[in-house]
């Protein structure tokens, strides 16, 4: 066999495990915009539905990236995206996190929650149209019952450091909270 054939079999064999390696195994959820339109949904109770969105509210202000500054904030989320957390860095100055864009929980058909994390969504100005995690997991666009990555149900972690300029849980700083204000 020629070299230049067997290079090509080697980089078309690579190319098929580091395909296969992307995918990731999924599982049923449900993503929402808002209560009401869970709410709306048939196949959903409004207990449910209430129940999971006050989960995923009280998680937003523990998981959702923080920064120092607004006009960092706003660069990743966008204009008027983003809101004064209810904490303060160890210096004093005030901490902003992104707005809730929306909510995902455990997919309610058959009655399961497959042990999909009820959590926030965000969106981000590099991405707007997709939903993702506070661990800057994508989820998609879909609202409803829908599939995600498995990796992205897991429940978030809490922060605890701002987020430095330059992408949406990239890097953090060493500046803490000191709690609520």
């Amino acid at each position: 066999m020629k070299r230049s054939k067997s290079i090509a079999l080697v980089m078309m064999s690579a190319s098929t495990i580091a395909l296969s390696a992307c995918d990731e195994p999924t599982v049923d959820a449900a993503v929402f915009d808002t209560l009401e339109q869970c709410i709306n949904d048939p196949v959903i109770s409004e207990s449910q539905c209430r129940t999971e969105f006050a989960a995923a509210k009280e998680q937003h202000v523990k998981v959702a990236p923080k920064y120092t500054s607004q006009a960092d904030c706003e660069a990743d989320f966008g204009a008027a995206q983003c809101e004064q957390a209810p904490y303060r860095t160890q210096n004093g100055g005030s901490v902003f996190m992104p707005l809730m864009m929306g909510y995902m929980m455990g997919s309610m058909l058959a009655g399961n929650r497959g042990g999909v994390a009820s959590q926030p969504l965000y969106r981000s100005t590099d991405d707007p149209k997709n939903y993702r995690t506070a661990d800057n997991k994508k989820i998609g666009a879909n609202t409803g019952a829908t599939k995600v990555a498995k990796s992205a149900t897991r429940s978030p972690s809490i922060k605890t450091s701002t987020v430095s300029r330059g992408g949406f849980g990239a890097r953090a700083r060493a500046t803490g909270f000191t709690g609520r204000s």
